[in-house]
């Protein structure tokens, strides 16, 4: 493979390719399954960020060292797919392929390609790529009797891609560090302003509080005033935990899960959870893990049970 110019190509990367000569510049690649692990899954989750902190929960056993995987998420519809991949590896192979990893610009998946899938993709003399069960996934080419062939080209680039995190020379091009020095300079304005404001504000705070002081002369104690104010912090620190509890049990419900029961004091909480099916049953193991509130989780059958403090 020969690569010359100015513009940026799109390499395809596979256990068979050959060694890339004669890039100059920066490329971007496309890793097929064999650098990846795919899930699919139908969340009742609204933002990636959401999806992204319950990633790891849904590759335990999958993965041979989990910790050393990154993971992509998108979403399709309202399917999550979830996508785990371990970018030393990926380093590793493309140095290997004579692509040095500063020279990546962004790192594309092949599941994120699968609508141009409509044919099998040749990778090298013995296998192929093809869509399979709305997966993109590598056979031998043995088992693909006189198939129309689809060619990779740029066609199949995403729009969205991920870094292999290797250090750049430039972390910012000029038109971002303008608008970057706009957004400071506008938060310095709205930073001066607020304290000229806050100012003014504080100055009548402490005229009201010397009336105050006046009517009532015992909280010129300040003794008495940390008791009052230590007092309502505790009341305060409480019942924000447990609104907080209550967030992330409402956070668990979906469709096909139903709170049976559910309990809360100053000190711990109780729920009890039945779903539909053991696959629902899944789905909201891994979101009370995520969640960060339990401590004690049980199953019987399709019912959950969950413990934790407050």
């Amino acid at each position: 493979m020969n690569f010359s110019g100015s513009s940026r190509p799109l390499i395809l990367v596979h256990r068979a390719m050959k060694t890339v000569t004669g890039i100059e510049g920066r490329v971007d690649v496309m890793v097929t399954p064999q650098f990846y692990t795919v899930k699919r899954e139908a969340l009742h989750i609204r933002f990636a960020h959401q999806a992204q902190k319950i990633a790891p929960s849904l590759f335990d056993g999958l993965l041979e060292d989990p910790a050393n995987h990154d993971y992509f998420v998108y979403r399709e519809d309202e399917t999550w797919v979830f996508i785990a991949y371990d970018p030393k590896e990926i380093a590793a192979f493309l140095e290997s392929r004579g692509i040095a990893p500063q020279q990546v610009a962004k790192l594309f998946f092949a599941q994120q390609a699968k609508a141009h899938f409509t044919a099998p993709v040749a990778l090298g003399e013995r296998e192929a790529l093809v869509l399979i069960d709305q997966t993109v996934t590598v056979v031998p080419r043995a088992v693909l009797h006189k198939q129309q062939w689809r060619t990779f080209d740029e066609t199949f680039r995403p729009g969205k891609g991920v870094s292999l995190g290797v250090a750049e020379t430039s972390l910012l091009t000029r038109k971002q560090a303008l608008s970057l020095a706009a957004i400071l300079f506008l938060f310095g304005i709205i930073w001066l302003s607020e304290g000229w404001r806050y100012g003014r504000t504080n100055t009548a705070l402490q005229t009201k509080l010397e009336t105050y002081y006046a009517t009532y002369p015992s909280l010129q104690s300040a003794y008495t005033r940390d008791s009052i104010a230590a007092k309502y912090r505790k009341i305060d620190k409480i019942e924000r935990k447990k609104r907080q509890v209550v967030g992330k049990i409402a956070g668990m419900l979906f469709k096909g899960v139903t709170l049976k029961s559910f309990e809360m004091d100053e000190k711990r909480f109780h729920a009890v959870f039945e779903a539909v099916d053991a696959k629902t049953l899944k789905r909201l193991e891994a979101l009370a893990k995520a969640s960060g509130i339990v401590q004690k989780q049980r199953k019987t059958g399709t019912t959950m049970t969950i413990e934790g403090k407050v």
